[in-house]
């Protein structure tokens, strides 16, 4: 297990390509964020950023997700790893 004390986090590296915001549909966690077409309500897709950034909703925070349900799981490392497959799956999935 990882101790979240013995870590050291850097940024995660979101690329802000939006994709996470244009299929909050497909996690039980932000479905709550649907505007009823799969996008974030919050996403403006003309600048591909949150409309509400500053105030976004924990599950939107990376870190903190680690922090509060992970860091005792996983180390960082492994959690970015984890969350840039995601990443990389949507950008395929949009690439079709």
């Amino acid at each position: 297990m990882a101790d979240l004390t013995d870590q050291v986090i850097r940024a995660f590296p979101c690329t802000q390509c939006g994709l996470c915001c244009q299929h909050v549909h497909l996690a039980d966690e932000t479905r709550f964020l649907d505007r009823g077409d799969g996008i974030c309500r919050h996403y403006n897709a003309d600048s591909k950023q949150c409309t509400i950034y500053d105030d976004r909703p924990d599950i939107c925070r990376v870190d903190l997700q680690y922090a509060l349900h992970y860091h005792r799981l996983y180390s960082w490392e492994e959690f970015v790893n984890m969350n840039l497959q995601v990443c990389h799956q949507l950008a395929t999935q949009s690439e079709t």
